[in-house]
C-alpha cells in the first residue's frame, strides 16, 4: 500500500468513524464491515506512518490525557462504559488494552478520534 492520497486517507478516517459503532468483538472477522474496518485502519496507519512519523501516544496516554482534559475520573469512565474501575486502571497504566468494543466506547465518551485509538 504505497502512495495513499490525502483524500483516500480522509475517506478512510470517515469510514472508520462510521464502522466502529457497527463492528465489535462479537463481529465475525469475515463480516464485510469488519473486513472494511481492517482495510480502512491499514490505510490510515500506512498514511500516518509516512506523513506523521512523530511518535504517537500510547492508548494509556490517550485515555489518561483525555480523562484529565475532560475532568472525568477513572471511576466515572468505568461506570459510563460498563466496566470495573480496575479495568480502566489497567488501561491507563498500560497493563491491558481495551477490547475493540470498549475502545469504541472510550473514544465516544472521551471524544477521542477513533483513528487515534486504532492506529496506536
Amino acid at each position: 500500500m504505497n502512495n495513499i492520497t490525502k483524500n483516500q486517507y480522509e475517506y478512510a478516517l470517515a469510514r472508520i468513524e462510521e464502522l466502529l459503532p457497527i463492528v465489535d468483538d462479537d463481529t465475525p472477522t469475515n463480516d464485510k464491515n469488519a473486513v472494511e474496518l481492517s482495510l480502512m485502519s491499514d490505510i490510515v496507519m500506512e498514511y500516518e506512518k509516512e506523513h506523521y512519523p512523530i511518535g504517537k501516544p500510547t492508548i494509556a496516554e490517550l485515555i489518561e490525557l483525555s480523562l484529565s482534559e475532560m475532568g472525568i475520573t477513572q471511576k466515572q469512565l468505568a461506570t459510563e462504559i460498563g466496566v470495573s474501575p480496575s479495568r480502566i486502571n489497567d488501561y491507563v497504566s498500560g497493563r491491558a488494552e481495551p477490547t475493540l468494543k470498549n475502545a469504541g466506547l472510550i473514544c465516544k465518551t472521551l471524544n477521542i478520534p477513533a483513528h487515534l485509538m486504532l492506529s496506536v
